[in-house]
């Protein structure tokens, strides 16, 4: 069976256009933007508050997505972020993309470059709490409202990811 080729990518443009047009219907429809790390958040809130719920409700960290008794899973954040990955799949099914395979360099192992990317999530899971708010929460929801502390930001993550792949490059070549 001959394997189909894959379907050339999106032009960024019109990308970045249906994805200003989600963040609008964002806002029409829910009256709030995009984000994920609110996500993340609920189910980990939802998972210790069915081991120790009675730390989780002393814990004001935890305790605000607890609403009125309602299942921290049902927020509407989580339900966007698995339509993330469930369109992101059915996406590259379509585009003949979805194949078993690690991204990497010549110059680095597979295990090392998935302990890279373990680390750089959970940086980046430290980092969106520190921040309020995950990339797409600060860049695309506090971007668009013009958010002054959202734009500084995104320019220290793009400054920051420039700085750091000056060290990081070798893996790479």
């Amino acid at each position: 069976m001959d394997a189909k080729p894959a379907q050339p990518y999106w032009n960024p443009y019109v990308a970045g256009i249906g994805l200003g047009l989600v963040l609008l219907a964002s806002f029409v429809i829910m009256g709030r933007g995009l984000g994920a790390s609110g996500a993340v958040a609920s189910t980990i809130t939802a998972g210790l508050n069915a081991v120790a719920p009675a730390h989780v409700a002393g814990n004001p960290a935890f305790a605000e997505y607890l609403k009125e008794g309602t299942s921290p899973l049902k927020d509407w954040l989580v339900f966007e972020v698995l339509g993330v990955f469930v369109g992101g799949f059915l996406s590259g099914m379509l585009a003949h993309r979805v194949t078993k395979t690690v991204e990497k360099g010549p110059n680095i192992t597979v295990s090392r470059r998935l302990v890279f990317a373990f680390i750089g999530g959970v940086l980046m899971g430290v980092g969106a709490k520190l921040a309020r708010g995950c990339t797409s929460g600060q860049a695309l929801t506090g971007g668009a409202l013009l958010n002054a502390g959202s734009w500084a930001f995104m320019l220290m993550v793009f400054a920051g990811a420039y700085g750091f792949a000056y060290f990081m490059r070798r893996q790479w070549q």
